[in-house]
């Protein structure tokens, strides 16, 4: 049997550019998710309330070595959420910074698990061609708006311009002053940073969070050659710096509910936190 080599794979698109290592995708990645069906007994059918994904519309992660990681955001961490939420009968909308197209990591697409399959289907039209947020904001944000959640998938794509972004401060400001939910998962935190631009005190100060580990950026995803070096800055220690609780030290598939924040810890909580938005939705919206 031929060993799978832990040396990232050149990205032929991009100068300098790397996808994960095949053995890294061998331990990280799987042909099926852990989806199991709905356990929410009936479903939203009011055909009012929306939820909005902000996807990633960058893929390159320029590591403290030069290279670039090739990433995006994680279409396991996108679509379980997103199929949960759907099927309560919540409409999603996809937005990105540009208006251009949500990058996914393709190299961890479920391609035999027909479930997620079918919901990447059903709303490719709108990943290959979302709104402009900027654009879209004052309708979100609106009196009348029918929006009553915001999904931010995760991958390390997430760390790419959204920290950074007002439209995305002004979009988190108005999901916590309206109690909106907001659910994250991975790395898709690092929006919730964007919080934080000029600002002196942090929308999410004393919230409790699951976050991918920093340990596992700076340890074990360079030790089996997922990323071609470490990262700039770690997501954790820069939400603890701003005064967010990060619970797990580890990845196993946990979620937490603190207050209108949804959170998940990695890949393997996308199953979960679906399943938890879910029912955090239907509870609040399903008799409206």
């Amino acid at each position: 049997m031929t060993e799978l080599t832990k040396t990232p794979v050149r990205d032929r698109a991009e100068h300098n550019a790397y996808f994960p290592s095949d053995y890294s995708l061998s331990v990280y990645t799987s042909s099926k998710t852990d989806f199991t069906g709905f356990k929410f007994d009936k479903p939203y059918t009011g055909n009012k309330y929306k939820v909005l994904m902000v996807g990633a519309d960058e893929r390159y992660v320029q590591m403290k070595n030069g290279k670039y990681f090739s990433t995006g955001n994680h279409p396991v961490e996108t679509l379980l959420p997103m199929l949960h939420i759907d099927k309560a009968g919540f409409e999603i909308d996809v937005a990105t910074l540009s208006g251009n197209q949500v990058k996914f990591e393709m190299w961890a697409m479920p391609e035999e698990d027909q479930a997620v399959q079918e919901i990447y289907a059903k709303y490719l039209h709108k990943l290959e061609d979302p709104e402009k947020l900027s654009d879209i904001l004052d309708v979100v944000t609106g009196p009348e708006s029918p929006y009553v959640g915001v999904f931010f998938p995760g991958g390390h794509g997430a760390l790419l311009n959204l920290p950074e972004s007002k439209t995305v401060k002004a979009l988190l400001q108005w999901a916590m002053k309206t109690d909106k939910q907001i659910v994250t998962l991975c790395h898709g935190p690092a929006a919730l940073l964007a919080a934080a631009v000029d600002e002196t005190d942090f929308l999410f100060a004393g919230y409790e969070m699951m976050v991918f580990p920093d340990s596992l950026d700076e340890g074990a995803n360079q030790d089996i050659g997922y990323m071609p070096g470490k990262l700039k800055w770690l997501l954790a220690e820069k939400l603890t710096s701003l005064g967010v609780k990060v619970l797990n030290t580890d990845i196993t598939g946990a979620v937490h509910k603190d207050r209108n924040v949804l959170t998940g810890d990695s890949p393997l909580a996308a199953n979960n936190l679906g399943i938890l938005a879910a029912d955090e939705l239907l509870a609040k919206y399903a008799e409206a």
